[in-house]
């Protein structure tokens, strides 16, 4: 969540920062602002609300200079309001910081005891202040920062210029991303390497506890002492074309379209066709003697691994516990040194679950985790990754990543149970068979896009819909109840369908829409007599089915989609788009701001 972007140079910094910021929308934000230095001073520009605002202010009140930083926020402590926007600053120095201070009260109450003035509700500028009465005392630029730096409690990423030095500009981290971007005689810092993609593919991912003071001629390292570090430049894979929506209507629609080929491409990584085996990298622990796993991951990734459990323990008979990351760290489980920690997010930044894998890691624990951002601070500091291959997922609402994550614990279920000798080759080849038959089928999903929108016009009047399923099924169920209410600001909530008649079925009426993943697998004769109770009750069903299911719930049913029939194993991955197509399709009906809804941010990098 936040966004920054920063460069320093020989051309104008505002519209090389004001592009930064708009490939940082996805992240979600309510306020964004630029500064720059122009003949030395500092000048600041902020908008509250969409970026659109902050254009139009800098179409009004242009904004010159070649060292500029900017920001997109979303509130922790203060309003969204323009005062409260990012950049922070005085007139010696502007900041924008990603995170939480944890002190800043502390802070606050000593800096102005000192004499500094404050000027919004927010912990961020402090950091400004702080800074500022360091450079009073008569500091330079880098020991002001540093002197400031050892002083902040909490995760943060910074970066800062500073009046009368052009062409400077310092960034730090603890706990939060930042990156540094290589030019030719101009230099970049960015929350994330897609901020930069139009800029530079000649990255440095900073660690923990870093600060870099960059110029155009390069960028120099050290720790919050001061000590010199030398940092790794990479090359990043992303390019300057990989965000635009290529006609479709919203970003999210088009990652929905995405799906058929992420499955593959996930696939492609993880399995030899030839031999049809899974094929993982290597490891460092060995699967067959795991004696327990724990899955930890937060919002659709936790219902990926509750997927991965259920596939994990049924087909390799491998004991799991799971938890969401925000709860899993302070339960304090108790767990064997040698067991495996699997954790599952899209931008490996997630606060939670970063917080989740170091706690793994002080239990003595094998570190596995799912990314789809292989450079990410949760890949640095895992034994092992296994990647998503989902590309760059820029609608907040997680869709493409969602399926990949499931594809990629899949593999994983299969190699841990050949490895602890419960799957032979056969029943082997027989999974995997039903992977790679998932990309068509996939693909296929979307000629059902008239059933779907059907089934939204329905949902779309309602104030509270029920989701249904059973086995794999639940957690699929509870994606969909997840994206309805993330992006169409409807109640939804899921439900094992055996629990229905446990109190849930008590909200049956005919206003409450109850949507149900139903496939032809052995559990089906068990959801289809839930679904009947509901139906006895009044309850309006639209039930996700495929070709045999079909034949059983019509006679029942208000509406259906009709997949293609799989194989038990694949069912969740593939009932799993048409329940975010509808949560898509009931949000363009609502008019709701599908890619950016109000109050979410895409990567939850505070806690």
């Amino acid at each position: 969540m936040c966004g920054i972007c920063g460069v320093v140079g020989l051309r104008h910094a505002t519209p090389i920062v004001f592009e930064g910021l708009r490939r940082l929308e996805y992240r979600g934000y309510d306020s964004a602002g630029i500064a720059t230095l122009v003949e030395g001073r500092v000048e600041r520009r902020r908008a509250a609300g969409k970026l659109d605002n902050l254009g139009a202010l800098l179409d009004k009140e242009p904004l010159a200079g070649t060292t500029g930083i900017g920001h997109t926020r979303w509130a922790t402590h203060g309003a969204p309001t323009t005062c409260n926007a990012h950049p922070h600053g005085t007139e010696r120095v502007a900041i924008v910081h990603n995170g939480i201070i944890e002190n800043f009260e502390e802070l606050r109450r000593e800096l102005e005891a000192a004499g500094q003035v404050f000027s919004t509700e927010t912990d961020s500028e402090t950091i400004a202040q702080l800074v500022d009465y360091h450079l009073a005392q008569g500091l330079t630029p880098k020991d002001a920062a540093l002197a400031a730096l050892r002083r902040l409690e909490g995760a943060y990423a910074i970066a800062m210029i500073f009046a009368g030095h052009e062409g400077l500009m310092i960034g730090a981290c603890h706990s939060a991303p930042l990156a540094v971007g290589y030019g030719d005689n101009e230099m970049f810092l960015g929350s994330d390497s897609l901020a930069l993609a139009p800029l530079t593919r000649r990255i440095t991912y900073m660690e923990d506890g870093d600060c870099v003071v960059i110029t155009p001629q390069g960028a120099a390292f050290m720790t919050f002492d001061g000590t010199a570090v030398q940092r790794k430049e990479q090359t990043t894979a992303l390019a300057a074309g990989t965000i635009g929506k290529d006609g479709y209507r919203h970003f999210m629609e088009k990652e929905l379209h995405e799906h058929p080929l992420v499955i593959g491409q996930t696939l492609q990584r993880m399995v030899d066709p030839a031999s049809r085996r899974v094929v993982l990298p290597d490891l460092p622990f060995d699967l067959a003697t795991v004696p327990r796993a724990v899955i930890t991951a937060c919002g659709s990734a936790f219902y990926a691994g509750m997927v991965g459990r259920y596939w994990l323990e049924s087909i390799a008979q491998l004991p799991v516990d799971i938890d969401v990351a925000s709860e899993m760290r302070y339960r304090n489980p108790p767990l064997t040194a040698g067991s495996l920690g699997l954790l599952i997010s899209q931008s490996g930044e997630t606060a939670d679950t970063l917080a989740a894998l170091r706690s793994l890691r002080q239990k003595a624990v094998h570190i596995l985790s799912v990314l789809n951002v292989e450079h990410s601070t949760m890949a640095r500091e895992s034994d092992v990754v296994l990647g998503t291959v989902a590309g760059p997922e820029i609608s907040v609402a997680s869709t493409k990543a969602f399926t990949a994550q499931l594809t990629v614990l899949a593999c994983l279920s299969i190699a841990t149970a050949r490895a602890r000798g419960t799957l032979d080759a056969l029943a082997e080849e027989e999974l995997v068979a039903a992977l790679l038959d998932l990309p068509s089928r996939a693909a296929d999903v979307f000629a059902q896009g008239d059933a779907i929108r059907r089934m939204a016009a329905i949902v779309a009047e309602a104030r509270d819909v029920l989701y249904l399923g059973r086995g794999s099924m639940f957690p699929v169920a509870m994606e969909g109840a997840l994206k309805l209410k993330e992006i169409s600001y409807i109640h939804a909530e899921a439900y094992a369908a055996g629990e229905m008649k446990h109190g849930p079925i008590s909200l049956i009426d005919r206003t409450v829409p109850i949507v149900a993943s139903a496939p032809y697998t052995p559990l089906f004769d068990k959801t289809l007599s839930n679904l009947q109770e509901a139906k006895a009750r009044g309850g309006r069903l639209l039930v996700f089915t495929d070709t045999k299911g079909a034949e059983r719930v019509s006679a029942i049913a208000e509406d259906m989609v009709v997949l293609p029939h799989v194989h038990e194993f694949a069912a969740p991955i593939l009932q799993t788009i048409p329940v975010q197509m509808l949560a898509y399709e009931v949000a363009v009906l609502k008019g709701t701001d599908v890619d950016q809804p109000r109050n979410l941010a895409k990567s939850v990098t505070v806690e």
